[in-house]
């Protein structure tokens, strides 16, 4: 019996890719979260899991950066990015990153069916219309992907929290821990990161946003 996890913050499409999974696998046991947060702490109850399905724009997530940890630490987890965005290069940088299948969201359920067959086969999908263009990331863009995977799953959640423009204080009342937690976790993720300060974890994190959208201020409470 397959585990498939599922995470997407609407609920109607999480819902659509609930019926898409049992139609593709009847046998299958569907779990759901509905944040990167909750997605971190879903893959630690389920391991093995055989399938994800990852909406790119969760709460806890930035663009490419919750594939991209989470491609890091579970290699062997498949993935399907599915996501509003029609563009070809954003289904392409999906792949770079390390997602076996981009289903944009207005996908026909059997599409998305045929995507679970394809994946879970071991081959990597695209729908027909995203087929061609370029590919590949930027240097930089690979490089901080890379970081990013190298970060421990409560180092990756203060970090998408400083590229929110949380203080040290609001993060450690969210995480239920010390402030004095909360600088350990930033000094082992400015190391990992290679960079000095929290506005330079924010711009490292930018690297991995899907439209390069600006940042929110980031506040300096060191």
């Amino acid at each position: 019996m397959s585990d498939v996890l599922i995470a997407d913050d609407h609920p109607l499409f999480r819902d659509a890719l609930q019926r898409a999974v049992m139609a593709a696998l009847p046998q299958a046991r569907v779990h759901s979260a509905d944040s990167v947060h909750g997605l971190l702490a879903l893959i630690e109850q389920y391991p093995e899991a055989d399938l994800l399905l990852l909406d790119l724009h969760m709460p806890g997530a930035r663009g490419y950066s919750a594939l991209a940890h989470i491609r890091g630490r579970y290699p062997g987890l498949p993935t399907i990015v599915v996501s509003g965005h029609e563009e070809v290069q954003v289904a392409r940088r999906a792949l770079a990153h390390g997602a076996s299948a981009y289903i944009p969201k207005s996908t026909p359920g059997e599409d998305i069916i045929t995507a679970i067959h394809h994946v879970l086969d071991g081959d990597v999908w695209l729908p027909h219309q995203l087929l061609g263009g370029g590919g590949g990331l930027k240097p930089d863009e690979a490089d901080v992907a890379a970081r990013v995977a190298a970060l421990t799953p409560q180092q990756f959640r203060v970090m998408t929290m400083i590229a929110e423009g949380l203080l040290n204080k609001q993060i450690a009342y969210d995480l239920g821990v010390s402030e004095a937690t909360v600088k350990a976790h930033m000094t082992a993720i400015m190391r990992k990161l290679g960079v000095n300060n929290r506005t330079q974890v924010a711009l490292a994190a930018s690297h991995l946003a899907v439209d390069q959208e600006g940042l929110p201020p980031i506040p300096d409470d060191e």
